[in-house]
Parts: C-alpha cells; structure tokens; sequence
C-alpha cells in the first residue's frame, strides 16, 4: 500500500497513482489537465449547472456493496477521491467505438443543442441507471435536477430519457404510437420502438475494480500538503479529535460544498482541512424508539432514504417530520450535492438561509458533539444554538457526531415551509419549520416552536409567539395574536442584506397562516368522519405540485425527396457532444509552453484610476507578467464605435471594467495573483439605473418613429391612460463562458480560437490592438456552448488582453473566463422602462398611441442603437395601430455596457404593447384576447414605418393555437376554478407575435461561402455561421445535399475561420440559415452548373463517376458563393423603410398557476404554433421554439439582474443567485405545431427564420401570471389596473395580491422599485 500522502484513483477503468497531490486541486481539473478526459466541462466552478458531473463509484464497508452517485467535479477535491472509481463520459461510450444507449437515446431525441451541458446531462442520467435500471419519472426528475441546460427547452431531454422509466411515453394513451397515423402528429425524433441496441442493459456496464474493496483504502489515515493547504482524512474517532484539538480552526470537509464555494468566490483561505468522511461513528444510522441517530458524515441523499424506509414502516403521525425533511429536500440543490453533503454541512456552517436549520429548531432535533478533552454532550437545539452570523454553540474544538431526529406524537403536528426565487435548487428567500403540540382533545396548545431562515443573520426562533399561544385554543384569535407577535419576533430592517423586506416579511405570517390552516384542517378530519366534517379552502394548504413533463410536435417532413433537406435529422455534431468528443476552445490541447491568462477588473462603477500596484502580484508563484494599458502594442481603443478600452487607463466607468492582466504559467497561479493587483482609485458619481440617467439626462443618443397623427388620435379616442412600467435585463448563462487560445506564429502571425459569434470582429480588433494587417490574424470557431447574442460584440473583452499577451511572450495564451468573471465583465439584455400615453374606445381599438422608451445601454454604446432600433420598430408586435410615435432613448450608465441578446430589443418593445392591451382590457373589462384580435395585422397592411407585410400567416398562427389548445373551453375552466379556489389562482393567455428578419445594418446582410469537391466525391464546406447550437451546421449540410442531390454523410463543414471565407457578418439576428444558405446555395449552383456536361455525358452514373470526370478534365472543383439580402434600407428621418426581409409569425397559449400566498407559479401547459415557412429540419426548428420560449419565459418570470445600490457591484454572478429556469420550470404539457403549407420565397428553399421570433411568445406566460393576480386582487376588491414590472418574481407576484396579510406591510412597498436600499435592478 502507498504511503499516506499518495493517492490511488481510477478513472475509466485505468489506474492513477498520484504522488503528493495539491488539496486545492479539484477533481475536474485532474480530469482535464492530467488525463486529458475534456468531456467533462467547467460551467460554473460551484456545482450549480451540473456540467461537470461525473459518477464516483467506491465500496461501502458497512453496508458491503458498491455504492454509485453523481458528482460535481467541479468541487469534488482530488483527495477525497482516494480509493474510489471515477466514471466520465467519456469512459461509457464513444463514436469511435459504441455510443452508450442513454448517449444514442440523447442524440437521437435531439436533446443536444449546443452541447456544452451534454456530457454532464448525460452522467447524472447513467448513474441513475447504475442505481435504477427502471426509475420512475419522479427519479428522471430527481436525478436531473442538478444539471442546468440554455438551449433546449427541456422537453427533448426529457422525452428521451422517458424510454427508460416505467412510462416511456409521457402522453400515455393520447402516444402517437397509441393512437396510429391518423392522429396527424408524431414525436420530434420519430422515437424508435426498444429494441435491444436502445434498452438499457446494466450487465454490460463495466466492472468495479476489485482492488478498491482492500480495507487498505477505506482504513488508513492520509494526509496531503500542498503549496497552502493541509488535506486530513482520519480514520478513528480519536484521531479526528486529536486533529480538532492541534487545529481548532480547521474546516471539516465532506462533500466540499460549502468550502469550495467560500474558496472559490469568496477569496477565503483554510489553510488546514479535515475530512471526517471515513471515521466510522460518524456514518452510523441508530433506528430508535423515539427517532433516527445519523452520523455526522451520512450524506443528505442516505438521510431521505433513511427516513423514507422509517415512512413506510412506522404510523403516519410518527413521521410528520421526516416527511417534512424528505419534502424540504426535494428543493435542497442538485443531486450531485445531496450525495457529498453531510447532515452536518448545514448546522456547523451555519448559513441564516439553510432550508434543514429551521427544520432542525422547530423540531427539537438533538445533537452530540465531543472533544478530545472533555468528552460528549448533547445539545438539544434551540433558539440558543445559533449565536450570530456563522457562530454556534459548539467549542472550537469540538466535532458534531451525530444527529437525532426524533418521531412525533399523534397530537403533534410539523410543517416545513421555503419559498425561493426558482422552485428547486435555489437557496431560500425565507424558510422555516413550525411544530405544535395540541392537547389530548386536541383544542389548546401545549408547545409549539417557530424557526425561520432568512429573517436575520441567523436561523431565528419566536420564543414571544411560542408564549403567547402556549394554552391558547387553535381558532382565529390565535391567528391574529400569532401574526401580532411575528411582526415584533421578527423584525427586519429596511436595508438588510437579500432585500425585499416587506416581501420577506409577508412571507412569515403567510406560512404560519398556511400552517394554521393545516392544522385546522387535519384536526377535523381526525374528529370528525367521512362528508359530516367542514370542507375548508384547501388551496392554501395543498402544495403546487408538478406532473411529469408531456408534449406533442406536429410538422410536416418531405418524405418524396432523397436529399437530406426538409427533414428531422439529428443535428451534426450531436453524437460528438452526447459522447463528449466535441471540441470547445479550452478543450484544445495545451501546448507545453503556453501560459495563462486572468484578468484584472474594475471593483468600482465610476473612478479615477490613481495608481495600479501589481507588485505582490508579481512576488507569486509562476507569475510572467501583469499587463495594463501601457503594454499595448496598437491601439487601446475598440469597441463598434472606438468608445471602448481594451485596458482602463485613467478611469474606470463600470464595475467589471477590465483594467489588467496576469500571465503565469497557470490558471491557479495567474488568478490567485491578479487578486492581489492593487488598484487606487479616487471615487466619482455613478449612474446605475435608468431612472439615475434621466435624472442627469444622460444618454448616447435617441430615435424616434411617427406614423400618422397621434395628437389628433387622442381627441377623438374616448378613453385616456397614461403609465409607466419596466421590465429587466437577463443574463446570457451560455453553458460555455467566454473562452480562447491565441498561438503566435513567423511573419508576426497569430491564430486566434475564440469562442465567438464574429470572427471578422475579433480578426480585425486583434489586428488594431497589435498594429499588424489583419491577414495576419487568423481567428477560428469550430462551435460555441451557447451564444444568444453574447458572444457577437464582446467576445474582443477577452480575445484582446490574450492577443496582447500572445505578442509579449510569443508563447500560446489560453484564458477561459470563470462564470462569475464572465457575468461581471460582460453585458446581457438591455433592460427598459416605458412611459406611455393610449387612447382608445369602449370597444378596446387603439386610437392613438405615444410610447418612450428608455434603455440601460451601460458605459459604451456597443451594439444599442441597434437594439434601440428594433424595440422601435417591433413595438407594433403584430399589431396595426392608425397613430402611434414611439422615441427610443440609449441611457448612458455606469454599468458595464449591454449588448446583443436573442430578440435585440423587438421582445422589449413588443413587451409594452402588450402591457398597453392588458391595461385596457382591464380599464374596459373586456377579455383581453379580443383587443388582440381585432388589432391584427392583415394582408397588405402596413407597419408604422411604411413596410407592407406580404404572406401575412399571423391569424393562422393565432386561430389554430386557439383550437389546438381548446381555448374557449379551457378560459371557462380557469374562470371556475378560481371562484373555488382562494389562496391559488390559474390565468390563461393568447399571445401572437411578428418578428422582422435581417440586420438592422443594412452591410450586415450579407455572406459567402466556399464548397470544395474533392475527387473522391466527399464535400467540405466552409461558411461564415457560427455553429452555436441552432444547428446552422446541419442545416448548411441539407442545403448542400439538396443542391448537389447527394447524402449528408458525404458533406462536411470543419469550422469557421477568416482564412477561409472573409469578411463574414456575425452570427446573429436569426440571419445564420438565411444569409449563409444563400450564399452556400450560390456555390453549389455554380458546381453543379460545372458538373452538368459530365453528367449529361454519364446520366446512369454515380456522383463519384461525374466527379472525377470532371477532375481530370480539369475542371475547378471549387466555388465560392456569395448572396447580399435585397431591397433593405430605412431612413427615420422620415420614419420609413424596408428594414426587414420578411417577417416571421407564431402564437401561443399558456396557462399558469399561482400560490397567492407565497408568489410561487407553475406552467401548466403551453401551446404554439409557429409560421417557419417550410423547415429546412423540423426537429432543430422546433428545439429553437422551445429552447427560445423557455429562455423567454426566464427572462420575463424568473431572472433578476440585481446589483449592490451603494456600489453598483454585481450580485446575481453565477447559478448561485441568478437563476435560470430548470427541468422542473417548464410547461408541464408543452406542444409545438409548425404551420403548414406557408412557403417562404425570400429566403433559401422556402424556409424561415427561427432562432429570435419564438422568444416573446414566453410573453402569454407573464401575462397568464398577471391574469391569475387579477383575479386574486378581483376577489380581494383591488384595482385590476395595477403596476406589475417583469420579471414577475415570487415578490412581485405576492405582493400584488393583496389580501389581509400582505397589508400588514404593503403600504410601504412599492412595485416600482426594489423595496429596499440593499438591491437594485439596473
């Protein structure tokens, strides 16, 4: 056996002996670095996007057998991996050999986009099945909650992976396959029947290595050292207790959730860290009498199994808190944290917001602690457990052995209660635990215990509640008297850390009014029998529960063509990506002598830089240098308009400013030391927010678009409201942060892999910044992990400090921004404020109509006159308006400047149109789906900038959607049940929307390709589309087989590089299939026209014949295409113009569903119908209306940028604390119908733009949301006319459902703004 500082691991069936290994090393970067496995991928360095997962198998000595469980590598430390077995993706199944059926199934059902969140995907779903061969769709849902994806929508994941639980089908007996042909419809992926290649056969999975069972790995102490820190992993108790007495400080580690978090983000250093993970006392499991012992180390995932076993055996009143526990877990993280975390993790770290402390307080639970000096003791767990933020009453040199969590009697009743921003995997806005003991006659209270997370810097009992119910009878005057005494237990001031005070507020006595009812309730129903007993609102008791997911995708396919076109092929690469085998830029290997980069950025939103001090930076290990403005060889100015800096000089004007950068020999080296550049700066006044720039009447500029008289219209309109409303920014979340390598080459060359949307940008940015032509650069993109317009313009933040670095060190530079990194220095969507003036009649027609629009563009323009101009001109939606002037205003801030995301500004401005529909609809209490109707565009008729709409499919789009989704019958459905229903309101909503199609740049629409023919027949095409998951790859290659009428399997598209095809326009404004489809369409014209003598001269012949024919009749088989969209221009001078090639149309119907009492939601079901003329491939245009929806639906419902209102500092900068929508977020019934028989000649083969137009259709989401608050403030005799700004977060919608317990503090609450100094929304 190796010494204690050696390490044994296998990985992929292959054995590692690693000699002294560093602590603070993670298992993924061993992964990467050292065994070259880059399947597994860095998303977010946290555990919150689960692509990083992993299976860790080990064996288990006490229960003798095998144990396998996801992890996040991420934070998984490679000496805790001592012993055990580590499977990637890369170990089940490869292209180059056989696919594992769950990587075949993935690829298949076309639930890989992008890629980058695949491999991950994939893992969580092959542990399962080496769990459970046959899980249920609890377990899917279970197993995938941990993993986060930004392109698909979900559904296809989830569609796929159904063929291996016990309901394969989601649809049950409405299955296509069920139902036949005749039922007009089929699944995305034509899902085979199971067959024996496509079933999951667990005999077949590899081995676990035998030697990982010798006792030598699980009982021997081992201790590493690294450069900074000390790794323990004791075996006896003794020896755990002798450490915590020589290192009281120490940090003990189990699953490394918590302290690789603190590491990471929170620049906090242990220099000592002792695992408890193999001391035997500590992960025991002691069934009682009178409740469960854990040992501190059992991990949360073997707790709810524990405690299920216990519910199953034991009566129903004994088990109130297991219950509690096992439901609180359902939405405590990922998986892959339940399985490392230790029931200890969250009583010793003691977080104010753990959703198990409350739970544990209220509970009475008890714990045993022990030091080597004085022994054991037990503490029962009270309101003085928890002394102050982060402080407990356990001696520092004390360990937590074990926990009891005891049983309930039948007249004790628990409850545990968290509302979060996201349901599942989000750490709780506030939670808490309740307990009460009743009387034998169950009428007065004999105990009860209140615990609440979140209300202050420590989980927080309410000894003057508890007192002042103890004797009470359960009746309304203890309601009453129980909020009374919350208020004064629970104060919170204005200002304190999280925000939103009065919605924090609010929520405590809403959960004890929940639990109130539910006590009531359950009392009467133990005293009474059968219909004789009261029949209470059960809406604010029942929990909002979620079904498994189900849907159906209607599309037509051309079957009679042999060409590869017009059909639902899996994307290009999706077997690469569900294999891991698909290249990303930090996936490229690493040359021996290429160093890396970490950048140096802003911590103020407005200063003057005074010196910049990077002298301890230097001092550290492995430091080359620290660049700044000085060393740039060109130019230090970039950016679309020159009014950027690649390095700040004399002041910075954001926080996230990039200011410098370190270079050493690697990334541990270079980011540890960029913390340490000391920046003085002398503060100056900050804008942050729109309101802040209207103020200072600060702005880049302003448009303005007039169509009629509007002044006229609002004197004859018989109506008049004024208002104002806002919605927010949105992050982009790509799965795959910015990332690139330069590599400098003779001739002053250099070769740029940058993760990118334009190429040409970052090709001739790099030029300027070194003062070299630009055919000296040479920039490459084989694919993004996603884009969304983040990756167009700000790709060169990055790109640029690495290219100088490339041209100091003449060595290779790589640099991939860290998640928090990328959400600091980059911008997202541009948030927006309207204020607005309609006029209209009692019959709902819009007469007149005058918007302004104000944007936060940030500290540079970028890309937001463009994002100005179509929030301009798609503030129409689909709507013909008579008179209508809309003025754009780009607000200049102090935040790091927004920039181009999917949509461009159209859903911003299509966002206050509909919010001018639903406040007249309610002025008029007219339904608000016949305002939208009767305002349809038509045929013929024109915009407000003068365009005509030609082949104008929206009423199609809009009468289907309201067949399919039984419109009618259902609103009638929603209006019942809400009458029945308090506490939880249903909302449905029809929304239709138009989306212009080309560059708002006129240069913008063009493109080329290249077509290369080889003699053997095989075709490599070349094009300008960035291959970032909407399949533009794949759809290039349909083109090419149609055109050319050979197989897809003989063409081939490797990258895009600016050797190949230059001056390329960015991949954007959904132009990628259009603009490049031409111009591939082009080339291949010319080809063909080539081959025709040959083929004419051979008509019997093969495609390989006429080739080579050609060849050595030395006919060129090359071609260039070239193709410049027609007839665009626009002149807002006189609010006129062709700025669009043609427009696509959808709508959608949703219905949602409300807590009133918490402000949770869930989609219920959403239905679209989408004109995507005739789809090139159904199956990528469909994954494009789900994936964009689902996007939509975050950025309106759930995702809040929020900054520090002092500082202008980010604070939503990872998956931590911005969320974006999971697997359990989407619509729980989610059906997507192409439109058919709707070509489109302005566009290659009749097809239409789909990346952007879907996204606004996520608007009949919101707008259902605010339907239900309608009806809830309807009930409650409250203004229906009320402000509701997006997103609608569990506040908002809360808050705005007034009733006798919001009131208590909603007369300082105002919807406008965060109530509270501590956030702010940009």
């Amino acid at each position: 056996m190796e010494d204690a500082s050696s390490l044994v691991l296998y990985v992929n069936g292959k054995k590692f002996c690693v000699d002294n290994p560093d602590p603070e090393d993670t298992l993924l970067q061993f992964l990467r670095e050292k065994c070259s496995l880059k399947g597994t991928k860095l998303g977010c360095a946290e555990g919150g996007c689960g692509a990083c997962t992993v299976m860790v198998s080990e064996w288990n000595e006490t229960e003798g057998k095998i144990l396998h469980y996801a992890v996040n590598a991420c934070l998984a430390r490679l000496v805790s991996m001592h012993g055990k077995s580590v499977i990637t993706v890369e170990g089940i199944g490869s292209t180059k050999t056989k696919l594992h059926v769950v990587q075949e199934r993935l690829a298949k059902s076309h639930g890989s986009q992008c890629g980058f969140c695949t491999p991950g995907i994939v893992m969580s779903m092959y542990t399962l099945l080496r769990n459970s061969p046959q899980p249920t769709q609890e377990d899917l849902m279970s197993a995938l909650e941990g993993n986060l994806c930004r392109c698909t929508g979900y559904r296809p994941i989830l569609e796929g992976f159904s063929q291996f639980t016990n309901m394969s089908c989601a649809m049950g007996d409405n299955c296509c396959k069920v139902k036949g042909p005749g039922s007009n419809s089929k699944p995305a992926d034509k899902q085979e029947e199971p067959t024996p290649q496509n079933v999951y056969d667990a005999s077949q999975e590899p081995i676990f290595p035998p030697e990982l069972k010798l006792k030598a790995f699980h009982k021997e102490f081992r201790h590493y050292r690294g450069e900074r820190v000390e790794w323990y992993r004791p075996v006896e108790l003794k020896e755990l207790l002798k450490l915590k007495k020589q290192y009281p400080s120490a940090r003990l580690v189990c699953g490394n959730t918590e302290v690789g978090v603190e590491v990471k983000f929170k620049g906090l250093h242990y220099p000592v860290i002792i695992a408890p993970t193999h001391v035997e006392e500590l992960n025991q499991v002691e069934v009682g009498e009178t409740g469960v012992w854990f040992g501190a180390s059992v991990t949360l995932t073997k707790m709810e199994k524990v405690l299920e076993e216990q519910i199953h055996s034991l009566p129903e009143h004994a088990t109130r808190i297991y219950s509690e526990i096992i439901e609180m877990l359902k939405w405590f993280a990922g998986r892959q944290i339940r399985n490392v975390s230790s029931i200890a993790g969250n009583l010793m770290t003691a977080s104010p917001i753990s959703d198990l402390n409350p739970l544990y307080l209220a509970a009475g639970v008890k714990i045993k602690v022990m030091s080597a000096d004085r022994g054991a003791r037990e503490i029962t767990l009270d309101g003085n457990f928890f002394i102050s933020y982060r402080k407990i009453a356990v001696e520092p040199d004390e360990v937590l052995i074990s926990v009891h969590i005891p049983q309930t009697s039948r007249c004790e009743f628990f409850a545990g209660y968290k509302q979060a921003h996201r349901k599942g995997d989000d750490i709780a806005t506030v939670n808490s635990g309740i307990r009460v003991k009743m009387d034998k006659t169950m009428k007065k209270v004999e105990e009860i215990s209140l615990a609440f997370g979140g209300m202050a810097p420590i989980t927080k009992t309410c000894p003057q509640t508890s007192a002042a119910l103890v004797g009470r009878e359960w009746d309304e005057a203890l309601l009453e008297e129980a909020i009374k005494c919350l208020k004064e237990d629970l104060p919170l001031a204005d200002g304190a850390p999280g925000g939103m005070i009065n919605y924090r507020k609010t929520l405590t006595i809403s959960f004890f009014f929940k639990f109130y009812e539910t006590v009531k309730y359950r009392i009467s129903k133990l005293q009474s029998s059968g219909e004789n007993g009261p029949k209470p609102d059960l809406s604010c008791i029942e929990r909002l529960e979620r079904g498994p997911t189900k849907g159906i995708q209607i599309y037509q396919e051309d079957t009679e063509n042999a060409s590869a076109c017009w059909k639902a092929l899996p994307a290009h690469s999706a077997e690469l990506q569900c294999s891991g085998e698909a290249q990303y830029v930090d996936d490229l290997p690493t040359y021996t002598d290429e160093l890396y980069m970490a950048l140096v950025f802003s911590s103020k939103a407005h200063a003057r830089i005074l010196s910049i001090d990077a002298s301890e930076a230097m001092k550290c290990s492995g430091v080359r240098s620290c660049l700044t403005a000085k060393d740039v060889p060109g130019s230090n100015n970039t950016g679309l308009f020159g009014d950027e800096l690649i390095f700040a000089a004399d002041e910075v004007t954001a926080h996230g400013q990039v200011i410098g950068a370190v270079i050493a020999d690697s990334q541990k080296h270079a980011q540890l030391a960029a913390k340490k550049v000391r920046v003085e700066y002398e503060n100056l006044p900050a804008l942050i927010t729109i309101q802040d720039a209207i103020k200072a009447n600060s702005f880049h500029g302003d448009r303005v678009l007039v169509k009629g008289d509007v002044e006229e219209g609002f004197t004859q309109a018989e109506h008049i409201l004024s208002g104002e409303i806002s919605v927010g920014g949105q992050d982009h979340f790509y799965l795959e942060t910015h990332s690139v390598l330069c590599v400098p080459s003779d001739h002053g060359e250099m070769e740029i892999f940058s993760s990118t949307q334009d190429v040409s940008l970052v090709q001739f940015a790099a030029a300027r910044a070194l003062k070299v032509p630009s055919n000296r650069i040479h920039v490459r993109t084989k694919r993004l992990g996603g884009g969304f317009g983040g990756k167009e313009s700000q790709s060169t933040y990055l790109a640029l400090p690495a290219a100088i670095a490339c041209r100091r060190h003449e060595v290779p530079i790589r640099c991939m921004l860290d998640r928090d990194e990328d959400m600091i220095i980059t911008g997202g969507r541009h948030p927006y404020l309207a204020k607005y003036k309609v006029g209209f009649n009692s019959d709902g027609k819009i007469i007149a109509c005058d918007v302004q629009l104000y944007s936060n563009a940030g500290n540079s323009l970028d890309l937001s006159i463009g994002v100005n101009d179509r929030a301009l001109t798609s503030i129409d939606n689909a709507y013909n308006i008579a008179n209508m002037r809309v003025q754009g205003w780009m607000c200049k801030t102090n935040i790091v400047s927004n920039t181009a995301f999917r949509g461009f500004g159209g859903p911003q401005g299509m966002f206050f149109m509909e919010h001018i529909i639903s406040e007249i609809s309610s002025k008029l209490k007219i339904e608000d789906t016949k305002i939208r109707e009767m305002h349809l565009y038509q045929e013929g008729d024109c915009t407000h900038y003068k365009q005509p709409i030609i082949n104008c499919n929206i009423s199609k789009c809009w009468q289907q959607v309201l067949q399919q989704s039984d419109y009618e019958t259902r609103k009638a459905e929603v209006i019942k049940y809400n009458s029945q229903n308090r506490y939880r309101k249903r909302g449905i909503c029809a929304m239709p929307t138009k989306y212009g199609i080309a560059f708002g740049v006129t240069f913008l629409n063009q493109a080329a390709a290249l077509v290369h023919i080889y003699k053997d027949g095989y075709v490599l095409l070349s094009h300008g589309g960035i291959e970032m998951g909407q399949g533009v790859f794949t759809k290039m290659i349909q083109v090419v087989s149609n055109a050319l009428d050979i197989p897809a399997s003989k063409i081939h598209t490797m990258e895009v590089s600016t050797t190949t095809v230059a001056n390329t326009s960015p991949t954007a404004a959904s132009t990628g299939s259009d603009l490049n489809g031409a111009a591939v369409l082009n080339a291949c014209e010319k080809l063909k026209e080539r081959l025709k003598p040959f083929v004419d001269a051979k008509p019997d012949g093969k495609w390989e014949d006429w080739v080579n024919d050609a060849y050595f009749a030395r006919v060129s088989l090359s071609a260039t295409g070239y193709y410049a969209t027609p007839d665009l221009y626009m002149d807002y001078s006189t609010s006129t113009g062709t700025p669009y090639a043609y427009f696509s149309f959808g709508a959608a119907v949703t219905e949602v569903e409300i807590d009133c009492l918490t402000g949770d939601h869930q989609l219920i079901r959403t239905d679209i119908v989408m004109d995507v003329g005739k789809s090139l491939n159904p199956a990528i245009d469909i994954g494009q209306i789900e994936g964009a929806f689902v996007q939509g639906y975050g950025w309106l419902c759930l995702e809040q940028v929020k900054m520090m209102a002092s500082t202008g500092t980010m604070l939503t900068c990872g998956p931590g604390n911005y969320k974006i929508p999971g697997f359990s977020n989407i619509p729980q019934e989610f059906n997507v119908t192409l439109l058919k028989d709707v070509p489109n000649v302005k566009a290659v083969y009749s097809s239409k733009a789909v990346g952007e137009p879907p996204l606004f259709l996520s608007a009949s989401a919101f707008f259902a949301i605010k339907s239900a608050v309608k009806a809830a403030r309807a009930e409650a005799g409250e203004d229906l006319n009320f402000i509701f700004n997006a997103p609608c977060t569990p506040e908002r919608i809360r808050m705005a459902c007034v009733d006798r317990l919001s009131s208590e503090f909603a007369s300082s609450y105002d919807p406008n703004i965060p109530p509270t100094s501590f956030f702010i929304q940009p």
